[in-house]
């Protein structure tokens, strides 16, 4: 039975979700991707840019953004992560694309990460590995609508039954299991959102875009 996998960054790795076609489902983590993105899988989804150009912001992103909003970052270029700080690359974008086109925190926070999975990312393996982004997942399995932010009480309740509802029936007890490991409350819902994306997503923004390396720059829910 061919499994679905999405897949989420935290402070000390990724989390990695499964769920198959009878709905059996399970979850693990990793320091690193490797592992990880060697468990059997007929499709994944990634939290995680995949495509980046050396300058400008990618249009699957600004049209995400303007779906669900500011949730979606907007900057990720290749080598930000060679970068010394933040005011380094700022200043750069800054002086080579104009005042205000620089990068978040929340986005150079995760800049590693952004280069761990180009490092492994090549045009074939994207026939199986594509970016996704969580909250546009839940605001298509809510019928289009934006839901509470993630973070308070009301809009994980949302997220959590939504997921129950397709399947992932394990999800609260899990979320009591992540205890211990790092794994965020949020980044074990959103790996869970991408793992049905990895199952079910027949829709992107983007996909016109391809960056130097022949990676499509879209974005799947």
């Amino acid at each position: 039975m061919s499994a679905y996998l999405g897949l989420d960054g935290f402070r000390f790795g990724w989390v990695a979700v499964w769920i198959d076609g009878r709905g059996d489902h399970g979850f693990d983590y990793s320091p690193g991707l490797t592992r990880l993105l060697a468990m059997p899988h007929a499709r994944a989804m990634i939290d995680m840019p995949i495509g980046l150009n050396p300058a400008g912001y990618r249009a699957c992103d600004r049209r995400a953004r303007e779906l669900v909003g500011p949730a979606v970052f907007l900057g990720a270029r290749r080598d930000l992560w060679t970068f010394t700080d933040m005011a380094e690359a700022n200043r750069y974008y800054w002086m080579h694309e104009g005042k205000g086109r620089g990068v978040s925190a929340q986005l150079w926070n995760i800049r590693d990460k952004i280069r761990e999975v180009d490092d492994v990312m090549t045009p074939a393996r994207q026939a199986t590995i594509r970016e996704a982004h969580p909250e546009l997942i839940f605001w298509n399995l809510a019928g289009r609508v934006r839901l509470e932010p993630k973070t308070s009480p009301q809009g994980r309740e949302q997220r959590v039954a939504l997921l129950k509802e397709r399947g992932f029936t394990k999800v609260e007890r899990w979320l009591m299991l992540r205890h211990g490991t790092g794994i965020g409350r949020d980044d074990l819902i959103d790996a869970c959102a991408c793992a049905l994306a990895a199952r079910d997503s027949t829709q992107r923004v983007g996909g016109e875009e391809i960056d130097p390396r022949g990676l499509r720059m879209e974005i799947n829910y």
